[in-house]
């Protein structure tokens, strides 16, 4: 079970306190990131302009791996700002743990179902969008009808099912990995010092583990997230 997280309560609305500031958190790492790789643009790439370049090159190689010709280049941007937001909320749980009594204030955004949630609602509204606004309204809806009328039923599932599965996988795989690193942290923080020596190069390695499954996982949601738009693009006939 997840440590608890302290709310407030604004216009009618409760705010969870630990996402916001997990949130922020991660959003000011990522603009320093760029800020700081972007500071000294040069015809002649070098330091940290390679390393952004790299960056925008690899995210681009995603989109245009799925999305053909030039529709790919309008969601470069969205693809680089999705990638390296998802990638910096995965590993943040593992370096900056927040917990003042029984609440955490800093934790993985991403480790929540809210915000993975929405993640994939914002990735699948800008499918069905660019879909809508590339092949009209009327092939947007015949494309539910496709191959035959009583499908329809089952492409409406469909698309509630990818936002479902987007979501929720990348949710799931973070979770479990800071649910066992708090596991493995608390036998490392047990006065038994047998325990400690054993249990301390085991967090390690699952740190280590923790930062590539998060890598990977980062990669799996952009890429997903390109092929649903990808799908909506190009309906099928």
């Amino acid at each position: 079970m997840s440590d608890p997280v302290p709310t407030v309560k604004f216009l009618g609305l409760t705010f969870n306190v630990a996402n916001d500031l997990s949130i922020l958190i991660t959003c000011l790492i990522v603009f320093l990131f760029v800020f700081a790789l972007s500071r000294h643009i040069a015809m002649k790439p070098k330091g940290g302009q390679n390393v952004l370049e790299w960056l925008v090159e690899f995210t681009n190689g995603i989109v245009k791996g799925s999305i053909k010709g030039n529709d790919a280049s309008h969601f470069g941007l969205y693809a680089f700002t999705l990638f390296l937001f998802i990638f910096v909320a995965n590993q943040i749980g593992l370096f900056i743990h927040i917990q003042v009594g029984e609440y955490t204030y800093v934790k993985s955004p991403t480790a929540d179902p809210v915000v993975t949630l929405t993640l994939s609602l914002m990735t699948i509204a800008l499918a069905h969008y660019a879909g809508i606004t590339k092949n009209g309204a009327k092939a947007y809806f015949k494309g539910y009808l496709a191959p035959f009328t009583l499908f329809l039923p089952l492409n409406i599932f469909e698309q509630f099912t990818n936002f479902l599965t987007l979501g929720l996988r990348l949710f799931g795989n973070i979770f479990a990995g800071e649910m066992l690193l708090t596991l493995i942290s608390g036998l490392t923080s047990s006065k038994n010092w047998i325990s400690y020596i054993y249990s301390l190069p085991v967090e390690l390695a699952w740190q280590g583990f923790s930062v590539f499954i998060g890598s990977v996982q980062a990669f799996v949601f952009v890429t997903l997230a390109s092929v649903y738009i990808s799908r909506q693009l190009t309906p099928e006939e």
